[in-house]
């Protein structure tokens, strides 16, 4: 018996890879689109740069040679031409410790980040030595109309818009979500989430196998 889980990354992406692996069938679904922000770069002279998501990877058009952290792998390997640091902790969190780690003595770095990022190292990194310059490259916005929702058994948001957009087109389907501010949009959204994953493809693939 073949199980779909329905989500918004390509069948030779690293994370439908570990669906398939966890014993499930990824599909691709889409129901938001990434769109560029046009806002110009805040401080060009910083000594690094600290992108959170491959999407920021992308829309980025960093000054030559600059050092990049980075949040995963998919992330890294979407930046062309930079020294890549990439985080132990696919999070936010981790960021910090490595910003930290690498750079003891603080300085001005640029934040590659979308709209709605959760704002965790704005946060953390204010009044510290460590002076982060935000820099929003591009914002989540949903397909107008939504695609129609494929044959699946089950569907996986990887963003809160996401979680927000399918909750009313996948009530009847398990719902899976990538991450706390995800579930929490489900919830919000009157479709809970059968079950919130910490967003690393090893914690995905334990849940999936847990349905199977």
């Amino acid at each position: 018996m073949v199980i779909r889980l329905g989500m918004a990354r390509g069948i030779d992406e690293t994370l439908s890879k570990s669906v398939r692996k966890a014993g499930w069938e990824p599909v691709f679904w889409a129901v938001t689109e990434l769109q560029p922000a046009g806002t110009p770069i805040p401080f060009s002279p910083a000594r690094a740069a600290i992108i959170l998501s491959p999407a920021g990877a992308k829309a980025a058009k960093l000054p030559p040679g600059m050092l990049c952290l980075v949040t995963g792998e998919a992330t890294g390997r979407a930046i062309q031409g930079h020294e890549v640091i990439v985080s132990s902790e696919p999070r936010a969190e981790g960021l910090w410790s490595a910003l930290r780690n690498r750079y003891p003595e603080g300085g001005d770095f640029l934040l590659v980040r979308g709209e709605r990022s959760r704002g965790y190292l704005e946060e953390v990194a204010e009044g510290t030595a460590w002076r982060l310059h935000p820099w929003i490259t591009h914002h989540e916005a949903p397909l107008d109309p939504a695609p129609k929702r494929p044959e699946v058994d089950a569907v996986l948001a990887l963003s809160p818009l996401q979680a927000e957009v399918m909750a009313p087109i996948a009530q009847d389907v398990l719902r899976f979500a990538w991450g706390e501010r995800t579930g929490k949009a489900f919830e919000d959204a009157g479709a809970p989430a059968h079950a919130v994953c910490e967003p690393t493809t090893e914690a995905l693939g334990r849940i999936l196998a847990s349905y199977l």
